[in-house]
């Protein structure tokens, strides 16, 4: 048992003595593109999102907006008018640039609310 004990700081001593590995040579990267972040799809932007794509229509009375982490849809429930219901359905879906949301089929969600579709 002495023995090992013996061996054991000079085996240590042993390796401190090498030289140390040379260190990894740098790996080029590419700067990352910024990638866009969608505005939140609260009340406030749905309403407004809504009256800029059917124009004509009621006002939006009340919204309420829920999106699956990192979907790129976000399905809204909606009221209009005086009505205090979201009787109403809708999907945002994200623009080509990821930059912006836009109504998903506007023309025939436009054309069920009576309401003319805007092109953006």
């Amino acid at each position: 048992m002495k023995h090992i004990t013996l061996l054991l700081p000079l085996a240590l001593l042993g390796a401190c003595g090498e030289e140390p590995a040379p260190e990894p040579a740098p790996v080029e990267t590419t700067a990352a593109e910024p990638v866009a972040s969608l505005p939140a799809t609260d009340q406030n932007y749905f309403t407004e999102k809504f009256a800029a794509t059917c124009e004509g229509a009621e006002p939006v009375s009340t919204a309420v907006c829920r999106r699956a982490m990192g979907a790129d849809t976000v399905s809204c429930e909606f009221g209009l008018g005086e009505d205090e219901y979201m009787r109403h359905d809708a999907t945002l879906e994200a623009n080509e640039d990821g930059s912006d949301w836009m109504l998903a089929d506007a023309e025939a969600l436009c054309a069920e609310h009576g309401a003319h579709h805007v092109d953006s």
